[in-house]
């Protein structure tokens, strides 16, 4: 049974297309309709449901929405399911629902199993289920680019492994690169800074300030500077306290405490609460005969040197100068020079950072001349079968004499390249191949490059062709295909039909085209048919069977339904299919 994917979808005022239900089978499905009647639109609605890019211009006029809705078949351990339930979808019986909606203004919004997910799920969910393929892909594939991956990917092991090697010592290149330059470019600012750094450092070094100084030091400039009205005043409240041995008629306050304790103890044995306040007043003349002695020894110790004064106010004005360049406080400033030591040892260490760096450079150079080298081997080994895949295809589609080759080589470069072969050649983080797909469209003719050697029709072969292989190599359950065979008729558009048929035989496949040949071998074929009220315009999509495939064929092949020999070809054609896949 042939694995598919895509069941049902259904189109609501999407441009032209209102309210159409489209069910794609398994095998081959051709969607067919006269020109202008929006068969494009079927694969724009696919577009949007895997992720394309939403244009409100798309919403049919006077509609608040377009909506797309899509029922897919999916594995439950293939990587599309496992990534729906991780966003929290749901698949239902291996069936996946996805939606997405189009407002009016603008506004796009997706849904996958029943969960509202960003837009961007549904592109990677289509990366595992779903190729599609148009004319701007056949442009594509002239680009190098594109042809150089169209190559890793059919390689498949034989160049991701060592592919992945090289892309991470690239990076690393990248980054070693761009420090060195870094340091090579800001020399001078750097030695500069190191210069600061360094005479700053040496500067408070000399200084030699100790936590806390600052606030020590204006601690003591304040005491020394008013030293005589300190020493009075402790003199002063000393007589207070202690009495003054010049005036001996004075009062003091000992004197007094003294005498109201004598008072009272001499009476305290009558009261237990004058007891009480007895031992009060003793604790009270202690008291003031401590003070008395501190404020005597105060005053006796207190230095009033000027001498000592001159000498604190020079060290506060050293100090200063620190803290008026390296931080508000000498805590601050010490903070500084911690930090500026390590930085300098940073900036000190430069050279040998810029000897560690550059030998590193010059290794990683020489790894990724191995690693391109094992690039280009398993580029060429590869583009030899795929050149010769391609070409037994083409043989099929009607192009016998036609060969394609593979063009591999580097750039030399007398610049900053990496020696691959012996030779520096320009790398790039995909290596240093430059690959370009050539082709020999017959005997005698030079290989050229396909945008140059091919036709609109050869192009459009070539790009099946690749697909064709493909499917064998690294198959998706689907495969869209919107015109492919363009400027192609004739025999080739018959063998065109004939290989996509094949190509059903693996996967899903559905192609819109203008060729009877080609819609004549599909197992199922849908028509999207216009019709016209006189005010709406509106398209729908109809399943052609029997009698109806018959003139639907007549039609695409004479312009004629009811032409008796456009129906007689018709029928042969179908029965050439039938017979001849």
């Amino acid at each position: 049974m042939v694995v598919h994917v895509l069941e049902e979808m259904r189109i609501r005022a999407l441009g032209v297309i209102d309210d159409a239900v489209v069910e794609l089978s398994p095998g081959f499905t051709a969607v067919t309709g006269e020109t202008g009647a929006g068969k494009t639109m079927v694969v724009t609605s696919l577009g949007l449901l895997l992720g394309g890019r939403a244009d409100a211009a798309l919403v049919r006029i006077g509609a608040k929405a377009a909506v797309v809705e899509g029922r897919l078949t999916v594995d439950a351990r293939s990587a599309a399911a496992v990534r729906a339930e991780e966003a929290g979808a749901e698949l239902d019986d291996g069936v996946l629902l996805i939606s997405r909606t189009l407002s009016a203004e603008g506004r796009s919004r997706a849904h996958v199993g029943g969960r509202s997910v960003p837009v961007g799920l549904l592109g990677e969910l289509a990366d595992d289920l779903v190729a599609v393929h148009g004319q701007t892909d056949q442009q594509g594939l002239l680009r190098p680019a594109r042809q150089r991956q169209a190559l890793d990917r059919y390689a498949g092991a034989a160049v991701a492994g060592p592919l992945e090697k090289y892309a991470g010592a690239y990076r690393r290149l990248r980054a070693v690169s761009a420090e060195l330059e870094e340091l090579t470019t800001r020399a001078r600012e750097r030695a500069q800074e190191a210069d600061l750094l360094r005479f700053g450092l040496e500067e408070v070094a000399a200084a030699e300030p100790r936590p806390g100084e600052d606030e020590e030091l204006a601690a003591e400039a304040e005491r020394l500077g008013h030293a005589e009205a300190l020493a009075s005043a402790a003199a002063v409240a000393h007589a207070a306290l202690a009495g003054n041995p010049e005036d001996p008629e004075g009062v003091d306050a000992a004197t007094l405490v003294a005498g109201a304790h004598r008072a009272v103890e001499a009476v305290r044995s009558h009261d237990q609460a004058l007891g009480g306040l007895a031992d009060r007043i003793g604790e009270v003349g202690i008291l003031l005969s401590d003070v008395a002695g501190d404020l005597a020894g105060y005053a006796d110790n207190l230095d009033a040197d000027p001498i000592r004064l001159a000498a604190v106010e020079e060290r506060r004005a050293a100090l200063t100068q620190l803290t008026r360049k390296y931080g508000e406080t000498i805590a601050d400033v010490l903070t500084w020079a911690e930090q500026g030591a390590a930085r300098l040892a940073e900036l000190d260490g430069d050279d040998d950072r810029i000897g560690e760096l550059t030998a590193e450079h010059d290794a990683l150079r020489a790894e990724l001349g191995e690693l391109a080298q094992a690039l280009t081997d398993a580029r060429t080994e590869a583009a030899g079968r795929f050149a010769e895949a391609v070409t037994a295809e083409l043989a099929s589609l009607a192009m016998p004499h036609a060969r394609v080759t593979f063009a591999i080589r580097q750039t030399e470069t007398e610049g900053d390249g990496i020696e691959v072969g012996g030779r520096p050649v320009v790398f790039g983080p995909h290596g240093a191949d430059e690959v370009e797909l050539l082709l020999a469209p017959h005997p005698g003719a030079p290989p050229r490059p396909i945008a140059k050697g091919a036709s609109g029709g050869e192009l459009s072969r070539v790009m099946l062709a690749v697909e064709v292989v493909f499917a064998g190599s690294d198959p998706v359950p689907t495969y869209l295909f919107d015109e492919v065979d363009a400027g192609v008729g004739g025999k080739a558009a018959v063998e065109v039909g004939r290989r996509l048929a094949k190509l059903a035989r693996s996967a899903q496949v559905v192609v819109v085209t203008h060729l009877p040949q080609v819609a004549a071998f599909a197992d199922r074929h849908l028509v999207v048919e216009k019709t016209n009220d006189g005010s709406v315009t509106r398209s729908g999509v109809k399943a052609m069977e029997g009698e109806d495939r018959v003139r639907e064929l007549s039609r695409m092949l004479a312009g004629q339904e009811d032409s008796e020999l456009a129906r007689a070809h018709a029928e042969e054609l179908l029965e050439a299919a039938r017979t001849g896949r």
